[in-house]
């Protein structure tokens, strides 16, 4: 059984009416920037086939991308480069990226956040942190397909500038293929060297820890 509105049910229940799903993509990569996206759906939604971004293949996501697109209320995205990662670590860029999607939704804002499992603070409105909500709400679940679908875009633009990393093909994540690359290579401007694979190239080739500066090369 795929995602549900459950959660949206119970939330416009209590009288929230602006409830925005919050899911990221890319958070283990050892390239790339984290991107996350927020999504306000109808309360009579009908979209068909949505699920969790990974149980999906690539054509059946673009397909709902373009789905989600055409029916959402709102549809935010916000992302942190690799320098945001390396200077805060995964998981606040991750949180980074979550607000900056908020921000980006249309105005009137949300009164209601779902977000699978990160726990978010600093918002005014009810926040409710979801195990695998990507899986279970069907907003987290539209949220997570249009994060992924948008950064796996990105990734293939990354990989037109750095086609000797396969980017195309792996998105960044630590494949055999891309581990074998970046060893024979060394990092690139976009590779995450706080990441544990990075480190070990850089400390085998001796390479300089250089913080990169701002990789935001393409606008979302």
């Amino acid at each position: 059984m795929g995602p549900t509105q459950e959660f949206e049910r119970v939330a416009r229940l209590c009288g929230y009416r602006r409830i925005a799903g919050i899911d990221e993509a890319g958070r283990g990569p050892l390239a790339g920037p984290v991107v996350a996206a927020a999504v306000i759906l109808p309360s009579r939604c009908r979209l068909l086939g949505i699920n969790d971004s990974k149980q999906l293949p690539a054509k059946d996501r673009e397909e709902a991308y373009t789905a989600i697109l055409e029916q959402a209320v709102g549809v935010g995205v916000g992302s942190a480069d690799v320098g945001e990662i390396d200077q805060l670590n995964i998981l606040e860029a991750t949180r980074l990226a979550m607000r900056r999607a908020v921000d980006q939704l249309a105005p009137p804002p949300p009164d209601y956040l779902l977000i699978d499992a990160v726990v978010l603070l600093g918002f005014k409105v009810p926040t409710k942190p979801i195990i695998k909500g990507d899986s279970l709400s069907v907003s987290i679940a539209a949220a997570s397909i249009i994060a992924k679908v948008t950064r796996d875009r990105l990734m293939a633009r990354y990989h037109e500038i750095f086609p000797e990393y396969g980017f195309l093909s792996h998105k960044g994540y630590g494949t055999a293929e891309h581990l074998e690359r970046l060893a024979r290579h060394g990092p690139c401007s976009i590779h995450r060297r706080t990441f544990a694979p990075v480190q070990e190239v850089l400390s085998a080739t001796k390479m300089a820890y250089a913080p990169p500066e701002s990789q935001r090369l393409f606008n979302l």
